[in-house]
């Protein structure tokens, strides 16, 4: 029996990547409250959030600096925009700042409210740079299958999971997706992670070929693919792709929304994974989640070509309402001021040896076939058999059984496609909650393996 307050959720939000059948049955987990890594529900029980929300609450909960910010900014100037000239002192301070930051040359930043809304812009960017450029069908997109960019129709183009196509009439033409570069899962037999990287990047190669340089615009790519299973590439993949990238003139676009403010131990995950990327998206971490704000790095040849076809056709005609609000610039200028202060990115560097070990170690579990990542980031998959990798069926539906036994164990994690579990908490985690963390995700394990052994499930049959 569903309490008030869900029953009324039920019957009134539609929940974004929710089984909407089923949940009318659970009903919500209806979160009241946050400090620091924990929140509690609507009973007072606390989580501690193994998630940071959405990859994105850096710095925890009900950080009173940022609360003050917000309120700060609220009482002087709540709104304004940047169209037509206007502009505000937070936006000038978050561009100059931002421009200090960026591991790649950059000349300019374009607000955004969310991730989705930067790599729509990338796009969109990209396009308008090659009509500038005379190069009217060099407009198509590559990004790796698994990869997650975003929910607008271009963004959900680029994604590379069935669940943001089927039925929505996507990917678009022009978005084309290459292989993942996942070792576990997508290596053939006895290939190493140089000779899968080598492969890869073949076959990146071969597919630009294929459609022709001339026609192929922008590649994609998460440092870390995020929602796709929260799946490190290996060593030196991105060395490989930027090489292919280089000779046939294709932009390299890093999608940071994850990786972004330190996630990985370094202020970029570009940097983490050796990347050398043309421009960036960035969003989540940059206010610690607390409001929405996203942007793009712009290099000065793309400024320069955008402020010739601002002459040629009058205006720059691409913005949205909310871009650089001024609320949520002031709330990422304190967030940055305390990542600096408090050396929040030193300190996931520091705890990230922990963090890894504690993961590592998951992958003696019955369950688990691979248990891999960096710096505060990591995903576990989960098998039926380690010795060939067979998984159980989809539809048995085993890391949701994994995050549910969590969250009765009082933590929150994330199940992924792939039977995967996704582990991303606040990057303030003490270590002593880094071991709670994953104590309670063992018993989870534990307890899904007991569930599993009751309702006699088998591993899916093999693939011919």
């Amino acid at each position: 029996m569903l309490s008030n307050l869900a029953a009324r959720d039920v019957e009134t939000l539609i929940h974004p990547y929710t089984n909407l059948e089923t949940f009318r049955e659970t009903g919500p987990l209806v979160i009241e409250r946050g400090h620091g890594v924990w929140v509690y529900d609507s009973d007072g029980r606390p989580y501690l959030e193994g998630m940071a929300g959405l990859w994105c609450t850096a710095l925890g909960y009900s950080n009173e600096e940022l609360v003050e910010a917000a309120s700060e900014q609220m009482a002087r100037l709540p709104f304004t925009h940047l169209f037509s000239g206007r502009s505000h002192d937070p936006a000038i301070e978050l561009a100059e700042i931002l421009k200090e930051l960026m591991p790649v040359p950059t000349s300019k930043i374009f607000f955004t409210s969310s991730g989705s809304e930067a790599n729509d812009t990338q796009v969109k960017l990209t396009w308008y740079m090659n009509n500038a450029l005379g190069r009217p069908r060099k407009k198509k997109i590559l990004s790796h299958i698994k990869g997650y960019h975003g929910v607008t129709v271009a963004t959900a183009s680029m994604t590379g999971l069935p669940a943001n196509h089927a039925d929505w009439d996507l990917p678009l033409p022009g978005f084309l997706h290459v292989g993942c570069p996942h070792h576990y899962r997508f290596a053939e037999a006895g290939e190493s992670e140089d000779a899968f990287t080598t492969r890869l990047a073949a076959e990146l190669e071969a597919l630009i070929l294929r459609e022709g340089p001339e026609t192929v615009a922008a590649f994609v790519a998460e440092p870390v693919l995020g929602a796709g299973g929260a799946i490190l590439p290996p060593a030196g993949y991105y060395a490989k792709i930027q090489a292919v990238l280089d000779r046939h003139d294709v932009r390299f676009i890093a999608d940071e929304v994850i990786c972004g403010f330190g996630r990985l131990g370094t202020w970029f995950g570009s940097e983490a994974m050796g990347m050398a990327p043309d421009s960036l998206s960035f969003a989540k971490a940059l206010t610690s989640g607390y409001l929405p704000l996203g942007g793009i790095s712009v290099d000065e040849p793309l400024y320069r070509l955008m402020v010739q076809q601002s002459a040629k056709l009058g205006t720059f005609g691409h913005g949205t309402t909310y871009s650089g609000h001024p609320v949520a610039c002031a709330v990422a200028l304190k967030t940055i001021a305390i990542y600096k202060r408090d050396r929040i990115i030193e300190g996931v560097a520091e705890k990230a040896p922990q963090f890894q070990a504690r993961l590592s170690a998951l992958a003696d579990h019955p369950l688990v076939g691979e248990a891999r990542g960096i710096g505060l980031i990591g995903g576990i998959e989960l098998v039926a058999d380690k010795a060939s990798r067979r998984q159980y069926e989809p539809k048995a539906g085993v890391a949701a059984r994994v995050v549910a036994f969590a969250q009765a164990e009082g933590l929150i994690v994330r199940f992924l496609a792939g039977d995967r579990v996704a582990v991303c908490p606040p990057l303030v985690i003490a270590p002593s909650e880094i071991d709670t963390l994953f104590d309670r995700l063992g018993r989870a394990l534990d307890r899904t393996e007991a569930w599993i052994a009751e309702q006699g499930l088998q591993a899916a049959p093999a693939q011919r």
